[in-house]
């Protein structure tokens, strides 16, 4: 797939702060426009439509202010990054009240500026997605609408906790602490307005490729590492992958999603530590499968609970939004005409069973299974 070039528009009248900015993207695969006004730079907002508008608060013929405003008004949908060496915290809140992104304040250094700007990026990437999602039946048609009301108050609140960051001492105990609290549950929030986006998200056939299963699991693997830094200390993980595994065709990024999620589980499963089992074999016969089988020794579930594990919102977790398996039947079953298995016995433990079709077409009529 071809890298989509991102086009940022910098707004600002000082030539050696531009150049600084060119500078330090170098290295970034940006298309960059410039604007020396405020005026020029609404044009511009209009007429290029940039992913990302780099603004300046203090122009030669407009406040920064009336900038933001007026493109918003011109183009919802564009964001705003302010970069200006005037006004403290409170010009920050206001600005981000009035739909910037973010606020950084000059002197910047340039690892801060790319942060920012990718962080911005995927915020707009992410507002992108959800308006592209198409009406859904019953529940799922709030889902679009749900996720666009929900981000927007947590990104401000991220901001906010930022600047909060910025102005505290973090020496205090008690203080550090509730801000990790408002930053866990702020992610917590984000990851279940993904997981209702990722449930209802239609299938995208263009970006069906070739996928090595094998390939996908080790680099599911290498997340799992950062996001369990602590517990894959505990977690011994096992593979027996078949070198001579056929690829099958379909959503990498998808499948990617869906196998992550199982694994997902399998750690949150083993608190304490434990072994995951990962297999991969194919499955002769007509039609052809691959087949992955994840086990692991962990809890184990309840057998009253195991029906409705892939019912939307039910979850045996604490902290689970119920969506992840609800997700991965969507993905496997739904999507690529596949099938997924769950045996589980509390105290002992649970086996995943994956089966995804080697030949599978596209424009072919979902299988009825009698798996899940």
């Amino acid at each position: 797939m071809v890298k989509k070039e991102r086009k940022l528009l910098i707004v600002d009248d000082n030539i050696d702060f531009i150049n600084f900015i060119r500078k330090a993207l170098g290295d970034e695969d940006y298309k960059l426009s410039i604007a020396l006004d405020g005026n020029t730079a609404i044009e511009k907002a209009l007429q290029e439509t940039p992913d990302l508008v780099l603004l300046d608060l203090k122009l030669p013929d407009l406040s920064g202010e009336e900038v933001l405003e007026r493109m918003k008004k011109g183009n919802k949908d564009v964001s705003v990054v302010v970069i200006t060496g005037y006004g403290g915290d409170q010009v920050a809140v206001d600005m981000m009240r009035k739909g910037a992104t973010d606020f950084l304040t000059k002197p910047v250094e340039p690892q801060i500026l790319i942060k920012a700007i990718k962080n911005a990026l995927e915020i707009r990437d992410a507002q992108q997605e959800d308006k592209q999602l198409d009406l859904f039946p019953s529940l799922e048609r709030f889902f679009p609408f749900f996720a666009h009301e929900i981000r927007n108050p947590l990104h401000a609140i991220s901001g906010a906790l930022t600047i909060i960051q910025r102005r505290s001492n973090l020496s205090d105990e008690i203080l550090a602490q509730s801000i990790n609290i408002i930053k866990e549950e702020t992610q917590h929030l984000n990851e279940f307005v993904q997981e209702c986006l990722n449930f209802v998200r239609p299938v995208q056939k263009v970006r069906s490729v070739e996928v090595d299963i094998n390939e996908v699991i080790y680099v599911t693997l290498n997340i799992i590492t950062h996001i369990f830094e602590n517990e894959s200390k505990t977690v011994r993980v096992v593979t027996e992958m078949d070198p001579n595994l056929p690829k099958i065709y379909s959503n990498y990024e998808e499948i990617k999603q869906a196998l992550l999620n199982i694994i997902k589980n399998a750690y949150e499963a083993m608190p304490m530590g434990g072994e995951l089992w990962i297999k991969t074999i194919q499955e002769s016969g007509s039609p052809r499968h691959v087949e992955m089988i994840f086990v692991d020794n962990g809890v184990g579930i309840k057998k009253e609970a195991l029906p409705s594990l892939f019912h939307p919102f039910f979850t045996t977790k604490p902290l689970g939004t119920g969506l992840g398996l609800a997700v991965c039947r969507r993905i496997i079953s739904e999507r690529n005409n596949g099938k997924i298995f769950i045996e589980s016995e509390e105290g002992k433990g649970t086996t995943v069973r994956v089966r995804l079709p080697i030949d599978r077409r596209l424009e072919d009529p979902l299988e009825k299974t009698d798996g899940i």
